[in-house]
Protein backbone atom coordinates (compact mmCIF):
# COMPACT_ATOMS: atom_id res chain seq x y z
CA UNK A 1 0.00 0.00 0.00
CA UNK A 2 1.91 3.36 -1.07
CA UNK A 3 0.50 6.52 -2.67
CA UNK A 4 1.80 10.07 -3.06
CA UNK A 5 -0.20 11.52 -0.15
CA UNK A 6 -1.50 9.79 2.44
CA UNK A 7 -4.47 11.91 3.83
CA UNK A 8 -5.73 10.64 7.91
CA UNK A 9 -9.22 11.70 8.34
CA UNK A 10 -11.99 11.65 5.75
CA UNK A 11 -13.51 14.69 7.82
CA UNK A 12 -14.36 17.79 6.32
CA UNK A 13 -10.59 19.05 5.41
CA UNK A 14 -9.53 15.62 4.29
CA UNK A 15 -12.29 15.13 1.84
CA UNK A 16 -11.41 18.18 0.09
CA UNK A 17 -7.99 17.25 -0.29
CA UNK A 18 -8.57 14.16 -1.70
CA UNK A 19 -10.37 15.91 -4.23
CA UNK A 20 -8.03 18.53 -5.48
CA UNK A 21 -5.03 16.21 -4.67
CA UNK A 22 -6.69 13.42 -6.83
CA UNK A 23 -7.32 15.72 -9.63
CA UNK A 24 -3.61 16.96 -9.91
CA UNK A 25 -2.71 13.23 -10.75
CA UNK A 26 -1.17 12.58 -8.00
CA UNK A 27 -1.93 8.94 -6.16
CA UNK A 28 -3.93 9.58 -3.30
CA UNK A 29 -4.71 7.19 0.10
CA UNK A 30 -7.09 8.28 2.30
CA UNK A 31 -7.95 6.51 6.11
CA UNK A 32 -10.85 6.64 7.69
CA UNK A 33 -11.61 4.55 10.84
CA UNK A 34 -15.73 5.08 10.08
CA UNK A 35 -17.87 3.69 8.14
CA UNK A 36 -20.08 4.18 5.47
CA UNK A 37 -22.53 7.43 5.71
CA UNK A 38 -25.55 5.06 3.64
CA UNK A 39 -29.09 5.92 5.10
CA UNK A 40 -31.50 8.91 6.21
CA UNK A 41 -30.51 9.15 9.60
CA UNK A 42 -27.17 10.97 8.02
CA UNK A 43 -28.88 11.73 4.61
CA UNK A 44 -31.93 13.08 6.00
CA UNK A 45 -31.34 16.94 6.93
CA UNK A 46 -34.32 16.63 9.69
CA UNK A 47 -32.95 13.97 11.11
CA UNK A 48 -29.56 15.43 12.22
CA UNK A 49 -29.82 15.12 16.28
CA UNK A 50 -29.42 11.18 15.25
CA UNK A 51 -25.99 10.14 14.25
CA UNK A 52 -24.32 12.57 16.58
CA UNK A 53 -25.61 10.72 19.64
CA UNK A 54 -25.08 7.07 17.68
CA UNK A 55 -21.43 5.50 18.60
CA UNK A 56 -21.47 4.22 15.00
CA UNK A 57 -20.77 7.65 13.66
CA UNK A 58 -19.44 9.39 16.77
CA UNK A 59 -16.29 9.23 19.12
CA UNK A 60 -18.09 9.83 21.92
CA UNK A 61 -15.59 11.89 23.56
CA UNK A 62 -16.03 14.09 26.00
CA UNK A 63 -14.28 16.99 28.29
CA UNK A 64 -13.10 16.14 32.12
CA UNK A 65 -15.34 17.83 34.48
CA UNK A 66 -15.59 20.87 33.73
CA UNK A 67 -14.67 23.00 36.88
CA UNK A 68 -17.04 26.70 35.75
CA UNK A 69 -19.90 24.48 35.25
CA UNK A 70 -20.44 22.52 38.43
CA UNK A 71 -18.21 19.59 37.24
CA UNK A 72 -20.38 18.78 34.12
CA UNK A 73 -18.79 16.72 31.60
CA UNK A 74 -19.55 18.19 28.58
CA UNK A 75 -20.18 15.63 24.93
CA UNK A 76 -17.31 16.39 22.14
CA UNK A 77 -19.12 14.99 19.08
CA UNK A 78 -16.24 14.18 16.28
CA UNK A 79 -17.44 12.73 12.93
CA UNK A 80 -16.67 8.68 12.88
CA UNK A 81 -17.65 8.41 9.54
CA UNK A 82 -16.87 9.43 5.68
CA UNK A 83 -17.31 12.76 5.74
CA UNK A 84 -16.25 13.29 9.25
CA UNK A 85 -18.47 15.90 11.36
CA UNK A 86 -19.64 17.14 8.13
CA UNK A 87 -22.33 13.74 8.15
CA UNK A 88 -23.58 14.58 11.71
CA UNK A 89 -23.45 18.24 11.77
CA UNK A 90 -26.30 20.60 11.98
CA UNK A 91 -25.72 21.29 8.14
CA UNK A 92 -25.50 25.60 9.12
CA UNK A 93 -22.79 26.89 6.56
CA UNK A 94 -21.14 30.44 8.10
CA UNK A 95 -17.55 31.17 6.39
CA UNK A 96 -16.56 33.53 9.51
CA UNK A 97 -16.19 37.35 9.62
CA UNK A 98 -13.42 38.79 7.39
CA UNK A 99 -11.24 40.18 10.81
CA UNK A 100 -11.27 36.36 12.00
CA UNK A 101 -9.42 35.68 8.64
CA UNK A 102 -7.24 38.78 8.98
CA UNK A 103 -6.35 38.17 12.78
CA UNK A 104 -4.91 35.00 11.70
CA UNK A 105 -2.56 36.56 9.28
CA UNK A 106 -1.88 39.37 11.76
CA UNK A 107 -1.00 36.49 14.33
CA UNK A 108 1.44 34.64 11.80
CA UNK A 109 -0.43 32.78 9.80
CA UNK A 110 0.88 34.62 6.28
CA UNK A 111 -1.62 34.27 3.80
CA UNK A 112 -4.28 33.80 5.72
CA UNK A 113 -6.02 36.86 5.54
CA UNK A 114 -9.39 37.36 4.48
CA UNK A 115 -8.56 39.09 1.15
CA UNK A 116 -6.43 35.27 0.65
CA UNK A 117 -9.09 32.99 1.74
CA UNK A 118 -12.08 34.45 -0.37
CA UNK A 119 -11.31 33.38 -3.31
CA UNK A 120 -10.98 30.11 -1.74
CA UNK A 121 -14.39 29.97 -0.41
CA UNK A 122 -16.10 31.13 -3.95
CA UNK A 123 -14.11 28.16 -5.33
CA UNK A 124 -15.75 25.90 -2.79
CA UNK A 125 -19.21 27.06 -3.08
CA UNK A 126 -22.08 26.15 -5.20
CA UNK A 127 -24.79 28.48 -4.12
CA UNK A 128 -28.16 28.88 -4.50
CA UNK A 129 -30.15 31.87 -3.43
CA UNK A 130 -33.54 29.86 -4.17
CA UNK A 131 -35.07 32.78 -4.89
CA UNK A 132 -35.00 34.62 -1.20
CA UNK A 133 -32.33 37.02 -1.97
CA UNK A 134 -28.57 37.47 -1.44
CA UNK A 135 -25.03 38.83 -2.18
CA UNK A 136 -24.79 36.71 -5.11
CA UNK A 137 -21.58 38.90 -6.18
CA UNK A 138 -19.33 37.68 -3.11
CA UNK A 139 -20.51 34.11 -3.78
CA UNK A 140 -19.21 30.83 -5.64
CA UNK A 141 -21.30 29.27 -8.51
CA UNK A 142 -19.45 26.16 -10.01
CA UNK A 143 -18.05 24.50 -6.86
CA UNK A 144 -18.73 21.15 -4.80
CA UNK A 145 -20.16 22.11 -2.38
CA UNK A 146 -23.74 23.10 -2.52
CA UNK A 147 -25.19 25.49 -0.07
CA UNK A 148 -28.87 27.24 -0.29
CA UNK A 149 -31.36 28.36 2.14
CA UNK A 150 -34.78 26.40 4.10
CA UNK A 151 -37.87 27.66 2.37
CA UNK A 152 -38.80 29.88 5.93
CA UNK A 153 -42.42 29.08 5.37
CA UNK A 154 -43.23 28.89 9.53
CA UNK A 155 -44.04 32.52 10.24
CA UNK A 156 -41.52 32.02 13.49
CA UNK A 157 -38.80 33.07 10.78
CA UNK A 158 -39.95 35.81 9.56
CA UNK A 159 -41.04 37.36 13.44
CA UNK A 160 -37.06 36.39 14.68
CA UNK A 161 -36.14 38.37 11.71
CA UNK A 162 -38.31 41.37 12.31
CA UNK A 163 -37.90 41.37 15.84
CA UNK A 164 -34.40 41.95 15.44
CA UNK A 165 -34.71 45.00 13.10
CA UNK A 166 -37.49 46.13 15.87
CA UNK A 167 -34.56 46.28 18.46
CA UNK A 168 -32.40 48.67 16.64
CA UNK A 169 -30.12 46.04 14.88
CA UNK A 170 -29.33 45.64 11.13
CA UNK A 171 -30.84 43.42 8.65
CA UNK A 172 -28.43 41.68 6.37
CA UNK A 173 -29.57 39.93 2.94
CA UNK A 174 -26.48 36.92 3.07
CA UNK A 175 -24.37 36.51 6.50
CA UNK A 176 -21.48 34.62 4.25
CA UNK A 177 -21.37 38.38 1.67
CA UNK A 178 -20.64 41.53 2.11
CA UNK A 179 -22.26 41.86 5.55
CA UNK A 180 -22.30 39.43 8.38
CA UNK A 181 -23.92 41.73 10.74
CA UNK A 182 -27.34 41.58 11.14
CA UNK A 183 -30.39 39.55 11.08
CA UNK A 184 -31.85 37.32 8.14
CA UNK A 185 -31.69 33.92 6.67
CA UNK A 186 -29.48 30.84 7.47
CA UNK A 187 -27.40 28.89 4.38
CA UNK A 188 -27.07 25.37 4.43
CA UNK A 189 -25.29 22.50 3.02
CA UNK A 190 -28.30 20.73 1.91
CA UNK A 191 -28.73 19.82 -1.76
CA UNK A 192 -32.08 18.38 -3.12
CA UNK A 193 -33.29 17.28 -0.27
CA UNK A 194 -29.88 15.65 1.38
CA UNK A 195 -27.68 16.45 3.64
CA UNK A 196 -24.51 17.59 1.55
CA UNK A 197 -21.72 16.85 3.28
CA UNK A 198 -17.68 16.77 2.59
CA UNK A 199 -18.10 13.20 1.26
CA UNK A 200 -21.11 13.89 -0.55
CA UNK A 201 -19.05 16.93 -2.22
CA UNK A 202 -15.53 16.14 -2.74
CA UNK A 203 -14.74 12.24 -1.56
CA UNK A 204 -17.54 10.08 -3.59
CA UNK A 205 -16.47 12.24 -6.99
CA UNK A 206 -12.54 11.55 -6.11
CA UNK A 207 -13.24 8.12 -5.23
CA UNK A 208 -14.55 7.77 -8.94
CA UNK A 209 -10.76 8.68 -10.27
CA UNK A 210 -8.63 5.14 -10.21
CA UNK A 211 -6.25 7.20 -8.23
CA UNK A 212 -7.98 7.62 -4.91
CA UNK A 213 -8.51 4.86 -2.71
CA UNK A 214 -9.95 4.81 1.10
CA UNK A 215 -8.66 2.63 3.46
CA UNK A 216 -10.44 1.56 6.45
CA UNK A 217 -8.16 1.47 9.46
CA UNK A 218 -6.99 3.30 12.44
CA UNK A 219 -4.04 5.74 12.21
CA UNK A 220 -1.71 4.60 14.99
CA UNK A 221 1.16 6.84 14.21
CA UNK A 222 3.14 8.70 11.79
CA UNK A 223 6.32 6.50 10.41
CA UNK A 224 9.34 9.16 10.58
CA UNK A 225 12.11 8.21 9.38
CA UNK A 226 15.52 10.40 9.49
CA UNK A 227 13.49 13.31 10.23
CA UNK A 228 10.69 12.99 7.22
CA UNK A 229 7.23 11.55 7.59
CA UNK A 230 7.29 7.84 5.65
CA UNK A 231 4.11 6.66 6.18
CA UNK A 232 1.33 5.61 8.56
CA UNK A 233 0.94 2.51 10.58
CA UNK A 234 -2.52 1.24 11.39
CA UNK A 235 -4.44 -1.44 12.66
CA UNK A 236 -6.77 -3.24 10.39
CA UNK A 237 -9.20 -5.63 12.60
CA UNK A 238 -6.30 -7.76 14.56
CA UNK A 239 -3.33 -6.88 11.58
CA UNK A 240 -0.62 -3.83 11.52
CA UNK A 241 0.15 -2.71 8.20
CA UNK A 242 2.25 0.27 7.09
CA UNK A 243 1.42 2.68 4.45
CA UNK A 244 4.13 4.52 2.48
CA UNK A 245 3.76 7.83 1.15
CA UNK A 246 6.01 8.86 -1.26
CA UNK A 247 5.58 12.73 -1.18
CA UNK A 248 3.83 13.53 2.13
CA UNK A 249 1.80 12.49 4.76
CA UNK A 250 -1.39 14.96 5.81
CA UNK A 251 -2.93 14.75 9.41
CA UNK A 252 -6.84 15.87 8.86
CA UNK A 253 -7.89 14.12 11.89
CA UNK A 254 -9.95 17.16 13.54
CA UNK A 255 -8.85 19.21 16.62
CA UNK A 256 -9.14 16.44 18.98
CA UNK A 257 -7.17 13.57 16.81
CA UNK A 258 -4.98 15.13 15.23
CA UNK A 259 -2.86 16.45 18.02
CA UNK A 260 -3.61 13.06 19.14
CA UNK A 261 -1.99 11.45 16.64
CA UNK A 262 1.27 13.99 16.45
CA UNK A 263 2.15 13.06 19.84
CA UNK A 264 1.68 8.96 19.49
CA UNK A 265 4.32 10.29 16.66
CA UNK A 266 6.58 11.70 19.14
CA UNK A 267 5.85 15.08 17.76
CA UNK A 268 4.61 17.50 21.19
CA UNK A 269 5.62 18.52 24.20
CA UNK A 270 8.54 16.96 25.34
CA UNK A 271 8.18 16.13 28.68
CA UNK A 272 4.74 14.91 28.23
CA UNK A 273 4.89 12.92 25.54
CA UNK A 274 7.98 10.84 27.09
CA UNK A 275 6.31 10.30 30.73
CA UNK A 276 3.88 8.13 28.34
CA UNK A 277 6.52 6.10 26.85
CA UNK A 278 6.51 7.53 23.50
CA UNK A 279 9.81 8.61 21.82
CA UNK A 280 10.48 11.88 21.34
CA UNK A 281 10.69 13.34 17.75
CA UNK A 282 10.05 16.68 17.83
CA UNK A 283 9.60 19.16 20.67
CA UNK A 284 6.48 21.30 20.00
CA UNK A 285 4.84 22.85 23.08
CA UNK A 286 2.02 24.06 21.03
CA UNK A 287 0.57 20.45 19.74
CA UNK A 288 -2.85 20.27 22.07
CA UNK A 289 -2.55 23.33 23.51
CA UNK A 290 -4.73 26.34 22.45
CA UNK A 291 -8.49 24.12 22.39
CA UNK A 292 -11.11 26.52 22.05
CA UNK A 293 -14.73 26.08 21.09
CA UNK A 294 -18.31 27.95 20.85
CA UNK A 295 -20.63 27.60 24.36
CA UNK A 296 -24.32 28.29 23.40
CA UNK A 297 -27.60 28.57 25.57
CA UNK A 298 -31.00 27.62 24.72
CA UNK A 299 -33.14 30.34 25.45
CA UNK A 300 -36.95 29.43 25.10
CA UNK A 301 -40.02 30.79 24.38
CA UNK A 302 -43.16 29.18 25.02
CA UNK A 303 -45.73 29.55 21.78
CA UNK A 304 -49.51 30.77 21.76
CA UNK A 305 -49.96 29.45 18.63
CA UNK A 306 -49.55 25.83 17.49
CA UNK A 307 -47.46 26.04 14.26
CA UNK A 308 -44.34 24.85 15.61
CA UNK A 309 -42.32 21.98 14.97
CA UNK A 310 -43.78 20.24 18.60
CA UNK A 311 -46.74 19.45 16.47
CA UNK A 312 -45.03 16.62 14.84
CA UNK A 313 -42.69 15.56 17.95
CA UNK A 314 -44.44 12.58 18.00
CA UNK A 315 -43.80 8.66 16.30
CA UNK A 316 -46.61 9.31 13.73
CA UNK A 317 -45.61 12.98 12.36
CA UNK A 318 -41.68 11.64 12.11
CA UNK A 319 -42.89 8.74 10.15
CA UNK A 320 -44.84 10.53 8.05
CA UNK A 321 -41.99 13.40 7.73
CA UNK A 322 -39.63 10.55 7.00
CA UNK A 323 -41.85 8.91 4.56
CA UNK A 324 -42.37 12.40 2.36
CA UNK A 325 -38.56 12.41 2.33
CA UNK A 326 -37.61 8.97 1.43
CA UNK A 327 -40.48 9.23 -1.32
CA UNK A 328 -39.91 12.62 -2.94
CA UNK A 329 -36.66 14.20 -0.94
CA UNK A 330 -39.01 17.45 0.09
CA UNK A 331 -40.64 18.49 2.87
CA UNK A 332 -39.68 19.07 6.68
CA UNK A 333 -37.46 16.45 6.76
CA UNK A 334 -35.67 18.49 3.55
CA UNK A 335 -33.91 21.27 5.78
CA UNK A 336 -32.24 21.45 9.31
CA UNK A 337 -34.71 24.00 10.43
CA UNK A 338 -32.16 26.40 11.01
CA UNK A 339 -33.69 28.81 8.92
CA UNK A 340 -33.14 32.02 10.58
CA UNK A 341 -30.04 34.11 12.18
CA UNK A 342 -28.07 36.71 13.60
CA UNK A 343 -25.01 38.02 14.16
CA UNK A 344 -24.84 40.55 16.23
CA UNK A 345 -22.03 43.13 18.63
CA UNK A 346 -23.01 43.07 22.59
CA UNK A 347 -21.62 46.77 23.35
CA UNK A 348 -20.69 50.18 21.31
CA UNK A 349 -16.55 49.65 20.75
CA UNK A 350 -16.50 46.11 19.40
CA UNK A 351 -15.52 46.32 16.04
CA UNK A 352 -17.56 43.12 14.45
CA UNK A 353 -20.34 40.75 15.53
CA UNK A 354 -19.33 38.71 18.92
CA UNK A 355 -22.85 36.83 19.24
CA UNK A 356 -24.06 34.42 17.09
CA UNK A 357 -27.71 33.41 17.39
CA UNK A 358 -29.80 30.38 15.12
CA UNK A 359 -33.32 30.32 15.58
CA UNK A 360 -35.35 27.12 15.98
CA UNK A 361 -39.13 26.76 15.93
CA UNK A 362 -39.32 24.46 18.61
CA UNK A 363 -38.38 23.81 22.30
CA UNK A 364 -35.56 21.45 21.97
CA UNK A 365 -32.64 20.39 22.81
CA UNK A 366 -29.64 19.76 20.40
CA UNK A 367 -29.62 15.99 21.29
CA UNK A 368 -33.58 15.76 20.63
CA UNK A 369 -34.46 15.95 24.04
CA UNK A 370 -37.82 18.16 24.25
CA UNK A 371 -37.20 20.34 27.81
CA UNK A 372 -41.27 21.62 27.65
CA UNK A 373 -44.05 19.69 26.56
CA UNK A 374 -46.34 22.00 24.51
CA UNK A 375 -45.55 24.68 21.14
CA UNK A 376 -42.53 26.64 21.72
CA UNK A 377 -39.38 28.03 19.77
CA UNK A 378 -35.47 28.95 20.80
CA UNK A 379 -32.84 30.69 20.10
CA UNK A 380 -29.41 29.30 20.58
CA UNK A 381 -26.92 32.09 21.65
CA UNK A 382 -23.45 32.30 22.66
CA UNK A 383 -20.35 34.33 22.23
CA UNK A 384 -18.27 33.85 19.59
CA UNK A 385 -14.42 34.83 20.46
CA UNK A 386 -14.10 33.35 24.34
CA UNK A 387 -10.79 33.74 25.71
CA UNK A 388 -10.59 31.04 27.92
CA UNK A 389 -8.10 27.83 26.18
CA UNK A 390 -7.88 24.72 26.89
CA UNK A 391 -5.96 21.50 25.69
CA UNK A 392 -5.88 17.97 24.35
CA UNK A 393 -3.39 15.65 26.14
CA UNK A 394 -2.55 11.40 25.95
CA UNK A 395 -4.19 9.48 28.62
CA UNK A 396 -1.78 6.73 27.40
CA UNK A 397 0.63 5.62 24.90
CA UNK A 398 -2.45 3.14 23.70
CA UNK A 399 -3.72 4.46 20.27
CA UNK A 400 -6.96 2.59 21.12
CA UNK A 401 -7.95 5.19 24.27
CA UNK A 402 -9.69 8.70 23.65
CA UNK A 403 -7.58 11.32 24.41
CA UNK A 404 -7.93 14.19 27.51
CA UNK A 405 -10.02 16.94 26.78
CA UNK A 406 -9.75 20.17 29.28
CA UNK A 407 -11.65 22.84 27.55
CA UNK A 408 -11.21 24.92 29.94
CA UNK A 409 -14.76 26.74 29.49
CA UNK A 410 -15.30 29.86 31.41
CA UNK A 411 -12.36 30.04 33.17
CA UNK A 412 -12.06 33.50 31.60
CA UNK A 413 -13.96 36.28 33.40
CA UNK A 414 -15.40 38.01 30.67
CA UNK A 415 -17.00 34.61 29.71
CA UNK A 416 -19.79 35.46 31.68
CA UNK A 417 -20.23 38.72 31.20
CA UNK A 418 -20.73 37.88 27.61
CA UNK A 419 -23.17 35.19 28.31
CA UNK A 420 -25.29 37.25 31.02
CA UNK A 421 -25.32 39.87 27.97
CA UNK A 422 -26.35 37.34 25.53
CA UNK A 423 -29.41 36.49 27.96
CA UNK A 424 -30.81 40.02 28.40
CA UNK A 425 -30.42 41.11 25.03
CA UNK A 426 -32.31 37.79 23.96
CA UNK A 427 -34.94 38.69 25.87
CA UNK A 428 -35.37 42.00 24.51
CA UNK A 429 -35.61 40.61 21.03
CA UNK A 430 -38.60 38.13 22.13
CA UNK A 431 -40.15 41.05 23.58
CA UNK A 432 -40.36 43.44 20.51
CA UNK A 433 -44.12 43.38 18.61
CA UNK A 434 -43.16 41.07 16.03
CA UNK A 435 -43.08 37.95 18.59
CA UNK A 436 -46.73 39.65 20.31
CA UNK A 437 -48.55 37.42 18.09
CA UNK A 438 -46.55 34.09 19.21
CA UNK A 439 -45.09 34.08 22.26
CA UNK A 440 -45.91 33.22 25.75
CA UNK A 441 -43.88 33.28 28.68
CA UNK A 442 -40.58 32.23 29.03
CA UNK A 443 -39.36 28.66 29.49
CA UNK A 444 -36.01 28.89 30.06
CA UNK A 445 -34.52 30.64 31.86
CA UNK A 446 -37.58 31.61 33.33
CA UNK A 447 -38.98 34.88 34.41
CA UNK A 448 -37.46 34.19 38.11
CA UNK A 449 -33.41 34.00 36.97
CA UNK A 450 -33.09 37.66 36.61
CA UNK A 451 -29.81 39.02 38.59
CA UNK A 452 -26.16 38.09 37.72
CA UNK A 453 -26.20 35.01 40.37
CA UNK A 454 -29.04 33.96 39.28
CA UNK A 455 -28.09 34.17 35.82
CA UNK A 456 -24.13 32.66 36.00
CA UNK A 457 -26.15 29.56 37.89
CA UNK A 458 -27.95 29.36 34.92
CA UNK A 459 -25.10 29.54 32.83
CA UNK A 460 -23.03 26.55 34.80
CA UNK A 461 -25.78 24.07 34.72
CA UNK A 462 -27.12 24.91 31.23
CA UNK A 463 -24.53 26.13 28.85
CA UNK A 464 -23.60 23.60 26.48
CA UNK A 465 -20.69 23.19 23.52
CA UNK A 466 -21.93 24.48 19.87
CA UNK A 467 -19.19 21.26 18.58
CA UNK A 468 -16.74 24.00 17.29
CA UNK A 469 -13.57 22.79 18.90
CA UNK A 470 -10.54 23.90 17.01
CA UNK A 471 -6.53 25.55 17.39
CA UNK A 472 -4.77 22.37 19.14
CA UNK A 473 -2.13 22.28 15.92
CA UNK A 474 -2.30 26.24 15.31
CA UNK A 475 -0.73 27.80 12.49
CA UNK A 476 2.27 30.50 12.78
CA UNK A 477 5.50 31.43 11.82
CA UNK A 478 8.10 29.31 12.01
CA UNK A 479 10.31 31.24 14.88
CA UNK A 480 7.24 31.25 17.07
CA UNK A 481 7.92 28.15 19.56
CA UNK A 482 3.77 27.87 20.28
CA UNK A 483 3.59 27.38 16.53
CA UNK A 484 2.62 23.57 15.45
CA UNK A 485 2.48 24.09 11.76
CA UNK A 486 4.14 27.22 9.16
CA UNK A 487 1.25 28.85 7.16
CA UNK A 488 1.69 26.09 4.86
CA UNK A 489 0.26 23.25 6.85
CA UNK A 490 4.19 21.83 7.45
CA UNK A 491 4.74 20.49 11.00
CA UNK A 492 7.70 22.96 11.85
CA UNK A 493 10.94 20.19 12.69
CA UNK A 494 9.61 17.15 10.81
CA UNK A 495 9.73 17.56 6.61
CA UNK A 496 7.03 15.68 4.29
CA UNK A 497 4.65 16.21 7.03
CA UNK A 498 1.34 18.92 7.03
CA UNK A 499 -1.51 19.18 9.34
CA UNK A 500 -4.78 20.45 7.67
CA UNK A 501 -8.12 21.06 9.63
CA UNK A 502 -9.58 23.04 12.19
CA UNK A 503 -6.60 22.20 14.65
CA UNK A 504 -4.70 24.89 12.12
CA UNK A 505 -6.79 27.86 13.63
CA UNK A 506 -4.81 30.12 15.42
CA UNK A 507 -8.13 31.53 16.56
CA UNK A 508 -11.89 30.21 16.39
CA UNK A 509 -13.83 31.81 13.44
CA UNK A 510 -17.02 33.94 13.94
CA UNK A 511 -20.10 31.13 13.78
CA UNK A 512 -20.10 27.67 12.58
CA UNK A 513 -16.64 25.77 11.50
CA UNK A 514 -17.80 23.11 8.89
CA UNK A 515 -16.63 25.99 6.57
CA UNK A 516 -13.40 27.46 7.13
CA UNK A 517 -12.71 23.33 7.55
CA UNK A 518 -13.44 22.91 4.12
CA UNK A 519 -11.80 26.23 3.54
CA UNK A 520 -8.01 24.91 4.94
CA UNK A 521 -8.55 21.81 2.91
CA UNK A 522 -8.74 23.59 -0.66
CA UNK A 523 -5.99 26.19 0.14
CA UNK A 524 -3.70 23.60 1.75
CA UNK A 525 -4.10 21.45 -1.38
CA UNK A 526 -2.46 24.15 -3.29
CA UNK A 527 -0.24 24.73 -0.82
CA UNK A 528 0.74 20.70 -0.81
CA UNK A 529 1.07 20.81 -5.21
CA UNK A 530 3.47 23.70 -4.89
CA UNK A 531 0.16 25.77 -6.84
CA UNK A 532 0.69 29.98 -6.94
CA UNK A 533 -2.26 30.68 -4.71
CA UNK A 534 -5.90 32.01 -6.16
CA UNK A 535 -4.99 35.61 -6.91
CA UNK A 536 -6.00 38.12 -3.37
CA UNK A 537 -9.54 39.48 -3.68
CA UNK A 538 -9.75 43.43 -3.61
CA UNK A 539 -13.79 42.90 -1.52
CA UNK A 540 -14.42 45.48 0.48
CA UNK A 541 -16.38 43.95 3.57
CA UNK A 542 -19.22 46.02 5.86
CA UNK A 543 -17.89 47.30 8.99
CA UNK A 544 -21.14 49.17 10.80
CA UNK A 545 -19.81 52.93 10.29
CA UNK A 546 -20.05 53.44 14.21
CA UNK A 547 -19.09 50.28 16.04
CA UNK A 548 -16.80 52.46 18.18
CA UNK A 549 -20.17 54.47 19.70
CA UNK A 550 -22.82 52.52 18.90
CA UNK A 551 -23.86 48.63 19.53
CA UNK A 552 -26.61 49.20 17.09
Amino acid sequence: MEADFIIIGAGSAGCAMAYRLSASGASVLVIEYGGTDAGPLIQMPAALSYPMNMSRYDWGYQSEPEPHLNNRRLACPRGKVIGGSSSINGMVYVRGHAMDYDHWAESGADGWAYADVLPYFRRMENWHDSGHGGDADWRGKDGPLHVMRGPRDNPLFSAFVEAGKQAGYEATDDYNGQKQEGFGPMDQTVWKGQRWSAANAYLKPALKRANCSIVRGLAQKIVIEDGRAAGVEIKRGANTEILKARREVIVAASAINSPKLLMLSGIGPAAHIASHGVDIVADRPGVGQNLQDHLELYIQMAAIQPITLFKHWNLLGKAMIGAQWLFTGTGLGASNQFESAAFIRSRAGVPYPDIQYHFLPIAVRYDGKVAAEGHGFQAHVGPMRSQSRGSVTLGSNNPDEAPIIRFNYMSHPQDWEEFRTCIRLTREIFAQEAFAPFAGHEIQPGDAVQSDAELDAFIAEHAESAYHPCGTCRMGRVDDPNAVVDPQGRVIGVDGLRVADSSVFPRITNGNLNGPSILVGEKMADHILGHDPLPAANDVPWVHPDWETSQR
